[in-house]
């Protein structure tokens, strides 16, 4: 196996000289080319393990299917020479290909399960590469898999790749820990040997503020939370009411449901607030950085529940108000300031470039319909949706939907988290707009890695003055500060880390 039509970049060089001495982590933003870096590391191992196997590991079918075409395109390898395995295939028919695949392209899961089921062995496998490396935590099938690898392999090496291994220093140790790690490599847009490859990317935000009638119901809200919250303190809460977060009550359920076990009657009580109060947490959430539509749909969720937490809050006077609020607000077909502020943007770039296309991330499968529905009233708009299996879309309509996005067919794609991790996007887009800022530095990383990989791009975020939107966005800002330097700390050390 050789290389062909690629020509490596100076960083991808770099890496591959740690990566061939070392196992490494190495953190890349989306679309830097970490594929390649596995390639070079393959070739590198097979000059001297020509009778090697390669095994590079990527969580979805789709992702898989994209790691193949990678290795096609950059080398001589022929399509024989390459196997892809998934759970959809039986498992004769994988150890068949398993057998005589150079290169296997396949899902942890599935070779997990055949390791378990010793159908395969790993002695032969040369490298091991991880994709989305960031899914290698606690009981995640790369765990599983790292430890069955360096017990077999002959001659190991791990390669693990992800735009963001997360944010605090446990985190990271944990998954270096997991996968065997020894050398750890990160480069930003901001490293020296990556800048001549990196097109300029500007960050704006937009602000938006709340109509009286929506921040009304906030009013409601807000009562009935610190109302929960004031409750709490009285049976243990001890952090101050104005800086408590989801976490704190997340961390309040994990207690009262130990104190339960232990037959504590007061933590039924307190497991039912908590939980109210989670309940009151996410409608707040919805009102503020998603809108009306969404906040009704979650109202009437919670109205058809059937836990005592649920119809305890139902009945209770700023909930009932907020029910009805939010009723007469979608018959008067109001909608939140940034579906007006979006469309207003959309409406003046494609006046200015009818070529622009535009990744639009929303956390909400129904924000996503609802944005959709409001672009398709524009023009020169031609919106199409993205989003995971769950949420009603195959693997194979994912891939025609990019297919026809790259091919011009949509000019925007309004996606959910599928948008963000690993599926390639060719070309990307100029605008990324974040229709909510999230506080996840992972999440942050991969939406603004979509856009300036051909040409100038810009990462536009949506924010409610005000609301929890600014809160989200500078929690994603602060953690990947973070990271980024723990991680060039790591690098500069070049300390041994738990290897083999």
């Amino acid at each position: 196996m050789e290389l062909k039509n690629f020509t490596p970049r100076t960083y991808q060089e770099k890496i591959l000289s740690t990566a061939v001495n070392a196992n490494t982590l190495a953190v890349l933003p989306t679309g830097m080319g970490k594929t390649a870096i596995a390639i070079l590391l393959a070739i590198a191992r097979l000059k001297d393990y020509p009778q090697g196997k390669i095994l590079l590991c990527s969580p979805t079918k789709p992702l898989c299917n994209q790691h193949i075409q990678t290795f096609l395109d950059y080398t001589t390898l022929e399509t024989h020479d390459i196997a892809l395995l998934t759970g959809i295939l039986q498992p004769k028919i994988r150890v068949e290909l398993w057998e005589k695949a150079k290169v296997i392209i396949a899902t942890p899961q599935t070779i997990e399960s055949d390791l378990r089921n010793n159908r395969i062995s790993l002695k032969d496998v040369i490298v091991l590469c991880i994709d989305e490396a960031h899914h290698s935590r606690m009981r995640y099938a790369n765990t599983g898999l790292a430890l069955y690898y360096k017990e077999q392999a002959i001659n190991p090496r791990i390669l693990a790749l992800t735009a963001s291994p997360g944010f605090t220093k446990e985190k990271i140790n944990e998954i270096c820990d997991n996968l065997f790690i020894e050398r750890v490599e990160i480069r930003t847009e901001e490293d020296e040997d990556v800048k001549p490859y990196i097109q300029e990317k500007q960050t704006e935000w937009m602000y938006v503020e709340l109509p009286e009638s929506m921040k009304q119901l906030k009013v409601f809200l807000d009562a009935s939370y610190k109302e929960k919250l004031q409750k709490l303190r009285e049976i243990g809460l001890t952090k101050p009411l104005n800086i408590v977060n989801k976490r704190d009550l997340l961390q309040m359920q994990i207690h009262f449901q130990r104190e339960i076990a232990n037959k504590n009657q007061t933590a039924f009580y307190g497991i039912s607030m908590v939980a109210q109060a989670i309940k009151v947490e996410h409608a707040l959430t919805l009102l503020e950085t998603q809108g009306i539509r969404s906040l009704h749909e979650y109202l009437k969720k919670l109205q058809s529940e059937d836990t005592r937490a649920a119809k305890t809050l139902i009945k209770e006077r700023n909930i009932a108000q907020t029910i009805a609020g939010t009723q007469k607000l979608l018959d008067d077909n109001v909608q939140h300031p940034k579906l007006m502020k979006l469309k207003e943007i959309i409406r003046e770039e494609l006046q200015k470039n009818p070529l622009t296309k535009f990744i639009i991330f929303a956390n909400y499968r129904l924000t996503v319909n609802e944005v959709f529905h409001a672009l398709q009233e524009e023009p020169l708009a031609k919106p199409t949706i993205l989003v995971g299996q769950k949420e009603g879309l195959t693997q194979k309509q994912q891939a025609q939907v990019i297919i026809e996005f790259t091919e011009g067919k949509y000019n925007i794609i309004v996606g959910t988290s599928i948008t963000e991790e690993g599926l390639d996007i060719p070309g990307g887009a100029e605008l990324a707009i974040f229709f909510e800022p999230v506080p996840s530095e992972i999440r942050s990383i991969q939406r603004k890695g979509r856009v300036g990989r051909i040409k100038v791009g810009k990462v536009l975020f949506l924010i409610t003055k005000g609301t929890k939107d600014e809160a989200f966005y500078w929690s994603s800002v602060r953690k990947e500060n973070k990271m980024k330097k723990i991680l060039y700390g790591m690098q500069k050390s070049q300390k041994t880390l738990k290897g083999f």
